[in-house]
């Protein structure tokens, strides 16, 4: 549990850093556009699929290697 817990601490933080970083204002005009024809609610329903898809990946591959470790 305790490797859960520092694979979800890395991720956040990564997930925190790359939002720091896209604060420029040539992305802001983009975000712009895609707000305006409303893919923007696309592209993030995708990246929410693909970082819950690796998550549950993460875990399910943990409780294997734990399940392989015990016997």
């Amino acid at each position: 549990m305790n490797k859960l817990k520092h694979i979800v601490a890395v991720m956040i933080m990564a997930v925190m850093s790359f939002a720091a970083n896209a604060q420029d204002t040539a992305a802001s005009a983009n975000t712009d556009i895609m707000k305006s024809n409303g893919k923007i609610y696309v592209v993030m329903v995708v990246v929410v699929v693909i970082v819950a898809g690796l998550f549950l990946y993460l875990l399910r591959l943990d409780r294997k290697i734990s399940k392989l470790e015990k016997q």
